[in-house]
């Protein structure tokens, strides 16, 4: 792409002009979601695990005439709740924050070698 001070005259380049202000706005920092979608995203999570408990019953029920695997089903959906509660409870992990301190190297200092003027 070609800006529209590069090559005014060619007919044949086509021009990228930039509008002054993008529809999104651009993230500048490395903040955190907010608390609304922090509980969306796990209100998400317990209702995909409890879905998967509700078909693992449901499976069960199908397959009562195979004993062992509607047992084995059954089994699995049985420790679902807890591990849903678990897991929306569970906040995501803060982030690791470096410290950016300022390191003067050791030119830096002052050798007191400085002419002085008497008067």
């Amino acid at each position: 792409m070609v800006t529209a001070d590069e090559d005014r005259d060619n007919p044949n380049v086509e021009v990228c002009v930039k509008h002054e202000r993008d529809r999104e706005p651009v993230l500048i920092t490395e903040a955190a979601p907010s608390h609304e979608e922090e509980q969306a995203a796990r209100k998400r999570k317990y209702l995909t695990i409890m879905l998967v408990r509700i078909s693992c019953l449901a499976i069960a029920g199908v397959l009562h005439s195979t004993w062992w695997l509607a047992l084995a089903l059954a089994l699995l959906s049985i420790p679902l709740p807890w591990i849903a509660v678990l897991i929306a409870n569970d906040r995501p992990p803060r982030r690791r924050k470096k410290v950016n301190r300022y390191q003067r190297s050791a030119t830096a200092i002052d050798t007191g070698d400085h002419p002085v003027i008497d008067s």
